[in-house]
This record gives C-alpha cells, structure tokens and sequence, in this order.
C-alpha cells in the first residue's frame, strides 16, 4: 500500500475510536499482541495453526469463545486455533501496525464501520466461497450480510447481530392502563401518562456519545430516513423525514429524566430496572439482569419492535458483527474454512451466540430455530421477548450500509454529528430544522 493511503488511514484513527464502543460493554485488560503461529502444513501430520483476535472482553464472553475453539481443536487435531483477548479500544490505533508489520492474527473480529478501514490496508481476504457454502446449508440474515458486501465481493463472515427494540415495564403500564405503543403518536402519549410524580415515561440518552446516536438513527429507521450517507459519500441526512424524527426525539425528552444529556448505555438500564422510568430503547443486553437488579418476575419484561413514525417503515438499528480473514495461505485457509463450518453447524452455534444471552443474535435461519440456542437457561425464560429481538433482527439497518457502503462512514461515526444534532436541539435552544441543516453541513464538511 502506498505511504500516503496509510498516512491518511492512520489519521481516520482518531476520529474513528468510538465506534466499537456498541461492541462491547465493559472495558477489561487485553492478553496483548502475539507473533502469529506459523503454519505448519497439514497432510503429513503437522499442525495448521491460526490465530485469531477477539474483543469481547468480558469473562462470559472470554470463557464461552474459548470452550468453542478447544472443541473444534480436539475434533481437528491437525489444526489449532487460538483464540487471543484484545481490546476494542487499541482496534484502530494498534491493530493496522500490527496487521501492516506480519503480527497481526489470521482471523479477526469486526463490525462493519471497521471493516471498511481494515479494507484499506490490503490484507482482508474476500470470503465468497465460505459465505456461498453457509448460507447454502444454514441461511443467513440479509440484514447481517449486505454490510460486507460491496467492491463486487464480501469481506466479512457475520457472525452475530444486535439489534434495538422498545423494552418496557409491564407492571408499570398496567398499572397506567398504558398498551405497548405501535406507533410514535402512541409511544409519545404513553410516555406522558407514564410520567408522574419520580416516574418517568421513558429514559433516552442525549449525550454526546455513539448510545446516543443508536438510538436516534433507530428513530431515523422507523421515520422513514435512515439513508443518512450513501455509497458515494453524498451526505443525504437534511430531509423533512430526518426533521420529523428529531422532533419526535426532543418532545419524548420532556419525559425523560432531567439528566439525560449525561447518559450512554448504562443510566437508561439501571432506571429502568429500579422502576424509575417505565420504557426504554435499547440491545438484548436487559434480559440477562432484569429480575436480580428490579426484583420483578420476568413477564413484567416487555418488549415490541421500535414503534413506527407516520410515513416511516418498520425497523431499528442493527449491528452485524462478523470475522474478517487476513491471511492468503492456502491451507490456513482451507483451516478457517473448516472452522466456519464447525462454527455454523446449529449444535456449536446457539452455544457460541449465547456468550451473551439475548445481546447477541443468530445471523442464520438454522440458527434461530437450533436446540442449543433455545435451551440456554435466560434464552428460555424469556422466549417471547427473544422471539421480537429475531423478528426485529430481520428488518434492522445501519447508518452507513443502506445505500451502498459509505467508505466515509467514520468521518460522522467518530464526532457523534447526529448526537451533536440533538445537543442543538435540547442545549442549545436551536430548532429543529436549523439543527438538522447544521448536522448535514457538519457531515459534508466532514467527509470531504
């Protein structure tokens, strides 16, 4: 690659680091870079070794990778894969030195934002083949899949997804005698009956954060605008439909909590597990403590699909995470082939996918229905809420991966510019329309 692409890649670095932050949760130690193993041959009784990096940091989700490559090891003697703890937070500004100097892994963790800058250093190996194969005998998910299709290829095997849904409190709003809201009119008239006394009807975040900017671009989704950037990094985001969600955003802020322009992910959870907001947009991630943290049984946990905006579609963000290859030997190549469909066959896979239960999502057909999916102890308690995180799964989008791939995506992902819109809004005192032209000139700005 020539200096002058990697120097304007390493400049995307900084503006690119919170992206993954919808990754992952907690922020633990990395194992470090390791040398790669070198391959060592197969067929005459040598061991293919691969490498590969992850960066789920959480012990759940440490433990459970590691129990998957120890089977697929002890079922393949003549390949080895190990798994490698690394963080999210050195993925853009340690892994390209690494990659670019030969220590990097073989196969590599990924969503799509940070598989288009990976891209650029020229080692991701398209997946075709092992996509043409899977999706052949398992089906996956066209929502997990077209984010790494593009440039006539697929650089990326997905491997799970995330997508946002309305949680609600059941008790809550029966006491109210409140429906689960279908539609925005009725998510904002719920919200205002819900809102009394230290109740509030619903907890967003409005900070200046990547929490922030998922939840809006779900409201983007449901209004009918989530084309924010398309495949030419043309900026599309001022349009009346845009406007529409923000001002749909900024009436539900009155009732929610005063301090909202203070929360990401966590504040809105923990509200709403104490019972002090009664709904909530968020990932899969309340199932797994909702009955320790509110004390409620798990049928006061409800959930529905993102509400739908006059005009909109149905729909929410959704995050495909996915693997990337980054190596050209042709028999550690046939390995990763080997571990893929180890990986996807349905017995492995509900194991694999539930590291965190209801978070992460089956990217395949086969694996929606598998045994080992249903029978994990949260997936089971809590199937119908499951059931509308597979059914929303399947209509989810991207900001970035909806009108082509934008190469630029970073460029807006990394300032938050749509919660900067926002901030605007409900700080600045600006209108709606204003702010919603100011994001676009940031965004055009920002892209150039």
């Amino acid at each position: 690659m020539k200096s002058k692409k990697f120097l304007l890649l390493i400049a995307l670095v900084i503006v690119l680091q919170t992206v993954l932050a919808a990754c992952s949760s907690n922020s633990g130690g990395s194992e470090g870079g390791k040398d790669k193993n070198a391959n060592s041959g197969g067929g005459d009784g040598k061991v293919t070794e691969i490498t590969l990096w992850h960066m789920e940091e959480p012990p759940n989700r440490v433990k459970r990778f590691q129990e998957i490559t120890d089977a697929f090891n002890k079922a393949n003697p003549d390949i080895k894969v190990t798994a490698q703890v690394q963080s999210w937070g050195d993925a853009y500004s340690k892994f390209p030195a690494s990659i670019m100097s030969g220590t990097g892994p073989d196969l590599l963790f990924t969503i799509p934002d940070y598989t288009t800058l990976i891209k650029e250093l020229g080692v991701v190996q398209p997946v075709d083949d092992i996509i043409a194969s899977l999706d052949s005998k398992h089906g996956f998910l066209d929502a997990a899949l077209e984010p790494y299709k593009y440039d006539g290829q697929t650089w990326a095997v997905p491997i799970f997804g995330m997508v946002q849904v309305l949680w609600y409190r059941n008790d809550l709003l029966q006491a109210a005698n409140v429906e689960p809201p279908k539609t925005w009119a009725e998510l904002k008239a719920a919200a205002e009956k819900l809102t009394s006394g230290s109740q509030y009807g619903i907890a967003l975040p409005a900070s200046k954060s990547m929490a922030t900017d998922q939840v809006l671009y779900s409201f983007l989704v449901s209004g009918g605008a989530k084309h924010v950037i398309n495949g030419n990094n043309e900026i599309t985001f001022d349009n009346e439909k845009t406007v529409a969600a923000y001002q749909m955003y900024s009436d539900l802020m009155k009732f929610s909590p005063p301090d909202s322009n203070t929360y990401q992910w966590g504040e809105p959870q923990a509200l709403f597990n104490s019972g002090s907001v009664a709904m909530a947009i968020e990932k899969g991630q309340y199932l797994s403590t909702f009955e320790s943290e509110s004390g409620r049984p798990a049928s006061d946990l409800g959930v529905v699909p993102m509400p739908v905006g006059e005009g909109g579609e149905e729909g929410s963000i959704y995050y495909s995470n996915g693997i990337m290859v980054l190596t050209d030997d042709a028999a550690k190549k046939e390995a990763i082939t080997k571990f893929f469909e180890f990986l996807f066959e349905p017995e492995t896979y509900g194991s694999f996918v539930n590291a965190e239960p209801g978070l992460f999502l089956p990217v395949t057909e086969d694996g929606s229905k598998a045994e080992s999916f249903w029978n994990d102890p949260v997936i089971s308690k809590y199937k119908d809420q499951v059931e509308v995180l597979i059914q929303a799964s399947s209509k989810g989008a991207l900001f970035g991966f909806t009108d082509g791939v934008a190469s630029k995506i970073g460029q807006i992902a990394g300032p938050n510019y749509m919660a900067q819109t926002l901030e605007n809004i409900i700080i600045a005192g600006k209108s709606v329309e204003e702010s919603v032209k100011w994001g676009q000139a940031q965004m055009e700005t920002a892209v150039k």
